[in-house]
């Protein structure tokens, strides 16, 4: 079983890569996320590899996180969940934004994946809520493992409120105050928090 191939990037497709190995090529299929981290062809790159066997076919699958790897391992234990829609969801949500549409159901974001109807949607939320812990720790955890004082997390939370009374969804809300927490640092006042959110979420 393959796990990890290391080469030069030849070919970039619209959902694979043809990486030469020692003058082998071989088609790893990949998220965009992961297509988008790759170098230009020519480069070398290193990818960890989901090798799943079927009957007529070997197929190898890359990644350029453990934590893309770990979430489409995930992923395919629900049934309905093959690897192509897995691949799906990956391209369309990020690690983080995954888990928090998981954690809160945000049924409405998981569908934006190709091949995700409302049923399946809900099937993930349902299935993986009580199985996202291994790969995905919200950010108000983060930051108590991290040695922030417990007033940290409950800025996280109110500033989180804070945006969902402003109309937002609690999904979009809690990316947006993820990420601006992971800019300003440990610590950071609700009074900081809900403006730098904001800014995230753009105009």
């Amino acid at each position: 079983m393959i796990a990890k191939l290391t080469g030069l990037v030849d070919t970039v497709g619209r959902d694979h890569i043809i990486i030469d190995v020692g003058g082998v090529g071989y088609l790893v299929r990949c998220s965009a996320r992961t297509l988008g981290a790759l170098p230009p062809p020519g480069r070398s790159a290193s990818l960890a590899i989901e090798t799943l066997v079927r009957e007529d076919a070997i197929d190898l699958y890359g990644f350029a996180s453990a934590s893309e790897q770990s979430w489409f391992r995930l992923l395919t234990t629900v049934q309905g969940v093959g690897a192509k829609v897995a691949l799906a969801i990956l391209s369309t949500l990020g690690p983080d934004e995954l888990g928090q549409a998981i954690v809160t159901g945000d049924k409405a974001m998981l569908a934006r994946a190709d091949g995700v109807g409302p049923k399946l949607a809900a099937r993930l939320a349902n299935e993986l809520k009580d199985k996202v812990g291994g790969v995905f720790v919200p950010a108000a955890a983060a930051q108590l493992q991290a040695g922030a004082t417990p007033a940290a997390g409950d800025a996280l939370a109110d500033a989180v409120s804070a945006l969902i009374n402003l109309g937002y969804r609690r999904a979009e809300a809690a990316n947006a105050i993820d990420r601006a927490a992971r800019k300003l640092g440990p610590g950071a006042r609700v009074e900081a928090l809900i403006p730098a959110g904001l800014k995230e979420l753009g105009p």
